[in-house]
């Protein structure tokens, strides 16, 4: 088993920005050399995860509007009274989320769901640059 580790950056617009990497992560994956193993996916951040979803409008929308109902945006939170930034529902809905994926690989391709694509999520209340760890082990 051999390790390898690149990243993917994205320019996001926070404010529930959902973004799909799969075509990102499989060409990592391709490029790498490795016909088999898995790929660990990190988000760097407390207010960006990941997942995988349907990447498709309507629940583009329905994740999005999930989080407001489980973790209203409107609401003060403790952290907000600490860092006076606004943004304590970001940090709880990544959380609840959380930062990253491990998904296989065979035949140099992931192992997804027809309809299943890698999405990081920004849930911050701003735009940010954010950087996506992929970690290849593999032979």
């Amino acid at each position: 088993m051999e390790i390898k580790t690149n990243y993917i950056e994205r320019q996001t617009k926070g404010y529930n920005d959902i973004i799909d990497i799969t075509a990102e992560v499989q060409e990592i994956i391709s490029d790498s050399g490795f016909t088999e193993g898995s790929v660990l996916l990190f988000v760097v951040g407390s207010t960006g995860a990941l997942t995988t979803i349907e990447y498709e409008p309507g629940l583009k929308k329905d994740l999005p509007e999930l989080m407001e109902r489980l973790i209203p945006s409107n609401k003060t939170y403790h952290h907000d009274n600490t860092w006076h930034d606004g943004n304590g529902y970001a940090h709880l809905r990544a959380s609840l989320q959380g930062p990253s994926l491990t998904i296989p690989f065979s035949n140099s391709q992931l192992i997804l769901g027809t309809w299943q694509q890698i999405i990081l999520i920004d849930y911050d209340n701003r735009p940010r640059k954010r950087k996506v760890v992929v970690q290849l082990t593999g032979i």
